[in-house]
């Protein structure tokens, strides 16, 4: 990097941390830390739902995502506007009325304590893994790429997000995510438009999009009901929905987000804004994957993404490897030539065979990134990970483009992994203080003896975070991964609420012990079965429903 590039990075991520702790420092109340005042706007509470869902993740794997697969990941987001609806109809009205801390407050006020406990429990344990792997994402991938060390990486991402965290508690996430979105948005739009103008001069946006449905880019809607399949229509209408009405109406790194509101309304307007922003910026992050597959249709390419797994293959003169890569610089040369054929002779009509071809060599490419894989799984150390979707953009962020933006889009990256961690440790901190630590307290304390128990609670979540991060490692797609722990989790809190809400007769036994086999249920499932995940929020909501009004009888 530059000293431009490195100039920019530490002056974007400095101003939004000291931002943070200056616009937030006589916030001294619990209700101010936990709640930032019930002082946000629509507009602010908007852009920081969005930001918490934005992490690192998002902007290193789903460009890696879609380069891979292509569109479909979009259908993940087709439930997405209906859930918002029904949240902004039942569950914030009733939430904002009984003036929660927490979404789980609700559950005893509704059911019994246990109950509430449950909930509680249930989401401590798939956020707290969740904030370890938003640490990690960013800090793995630019070790890689930087040479930094990753142990320091993770301690230096995880401390800056504790100490504007501790400093402000919800305010500061709220405040410092309206500054990250403006930084995150900028860096995308302004790579989206050096990659279409870096392609050469003959192909403009329409034989870009093209060029990415040969390769198999663009298949955005799959109507299959095929329920072993990860995206279709089906499993994101449905399970997809059930996701998004559990993490947007039960799960506190969101729920905190609107509570934060001055109003219902205001709150309301909040989510839906989200909602009407939501699909067309995954689609832009999505496009502008497929926007990098195509730039390198015409630029050099490695056969393996992360750096880790060529250096080590390369330095061990691994002749398995050496051979692979001879026939993938053949095949991508004679590829390219023939792209280029291609695009001349769109406007003939006199392109069909070509198209075959291409498709061809895009099916040998595949089978020998894939083989790469499998050599280096068989002799590289295990700290080396073979997989390389999450390595896709930051490799094209590092190599092309210029000076200045690296930085900004490296800040970008810092910026998404900083503020939904932050999102998740203020979530996690509320969670415990409310629901577990001073719920089981005796003797009541007084204010300031909770805002401080806040304050440290948010730091030993930032340090399980980091620990948890310290032991990661990548799984095929670092926004699948999150978005699994998630799905293993939400249906059946979802489950529990939804109960709470509609079936008056349903009492807190029932829904418990409906709770707990729907929960042993779901693990099971995905342990044994090939079922896409997102079925197993349906499925996991579904069952405790049924489960909770046949212990009822």
């Amino acid at each position: 990097m530059s000293n431009l590039d490195w100039f920019v990075l530490i002056c974007t991520i400095s101003f939004i941390v000291i931002y943070g702790i200056y616009k937030t420092r006589k916030f001294n109340t619990i209700k101010d830390h936990l709640k930032g005042g019930k002082s946000a706007n629509w507009l602010t509470i908007g852009l920081s739902v969005m930001a918490t869902q934005a992490s690192a993740i998002t902007f290193l794997s789903t460009p890696g995502q879609a380069y891979n697969d292509g569109m479909g990941f979009v259908q993940f987001y087709f439930g997405l506007p209906l859930a918002i609806i029904v949240i902004c109809m039942v569950f914030i009205p009733i939430y904002h009325k009984l003036k929660v801390y927490t979404a789980y407050e609700y559950l005893e006020k509704r059911f019994d304590r246990k109950t509430r406990t449950l909930a509680a429990i249930l989401f401590l344990v798939q956020r707290g893994l969740a904030a370890g792997i938003t640490i990690f994402a960013p800090a793995i991938i630019l070790s890689t790429i930087l040479g930094w060390n990753l142990k320091i990486l993770i301690l230096t991402i995880g401390l800056l997000v504790i100490i504007y965290t501790v400093s402000g508690g919800t305010k500061a996430v709220s405040i410092t995510q309206k500054q990250q979105m403006f930084v995150i948005m900028s860096g995308m739009i302004i790579t989206f438009f050096i990659i279409l103008n870096s392609l050469p001069p003959d192909i403009n946006f329409s034989n870009a999009l093209t060029m990415a449905g040969i390769g198999g880019k663009m298949e955005i809607v799959d109507f299959s009901f095929d329920i072993e399949k990860k995206y279709t229509f089906w499993s994101g209408i449905t399970g997809g929905f059930f996701l998004a009405l559990s993490y947007f109406g039960t799960d506190q790194s969101q729920v905190q987000r609107y509570l934060s509101g001055k109003s219902i309304k205001e709150s309301q307007l909040g989510l839906l804004f989200n909602a009407i922003l939501k699909i067309p910026m995954q689609f832009f992050i999505l496009i502008t994957g497929v926007m990098v597959f195509v730039f390198f249709e015409f630029n050099d390419t490695p056969v393996n993404f992360n750096p880790q797994v060529s250096n080590y293959l390369e330095q061990v003169r691994n002749q398995d490897y050496l051979n692979e890569k001879e026939n993938f610089i053949f095949i991508r040369d004679k590829k390219r030539s023939l792209q280029k054929k291609y695009i001349k002779k769109i406007k003939t009509g006199d392109s069909k065979n070509l198209e075959k071809e291409i498709v061809q060599l895009h099916d040998k490419e595949k089978e020998i990134r894939q083989n790469v894989r499998e050599i280096s799984d068989k002799v590289a150390p295990s700290s080396i990970e073979s997989n390389d979707l999450d390595y896709i953009f930051i490799f094209f962020i590092i190599n092309y483009l210029p000076k200045g933006l690296i930085g900004l889009l490296l800040a970008v990256i810092l910026s998404a992994a900083m503020s939904s961690t932050a999102s998740e440790l203020n979530a996690l901190s509320t969670t415990t203080v409310i629901d577990l630590y001073k719920r089981n307290q005796i003797e009541i304390k007084s204010d300031n003896h909770y805002l401080k128990a806040s304050k440290w609670f948010t730091v030993m979540w930032g340090i399980i975070a980091i620990i948890f991060a310290s032991f990661g490692s990548l799984f095929e797609n670092l926004i699948e991964l999150v978005n699994i722990i998630g799905s293993i989790f939400y249906g059946t809190i979802l489950g529990i609420f939804i109960v709470a809400f509609f079936f008056k007769n349903v009492k807190g036994n029932h829904v418990f012990y409906a709770a707990c086999l729907s929960q042993i249920t779901i693990f099971f499932i995905y342990g044994f079965t090939e079922i896409g995940y997102l079925w197993l929020n349906f499925i996991g909501a579904v069952l405790t429903i049924l489960l909770s009004n046949i212990i009822k009888k």
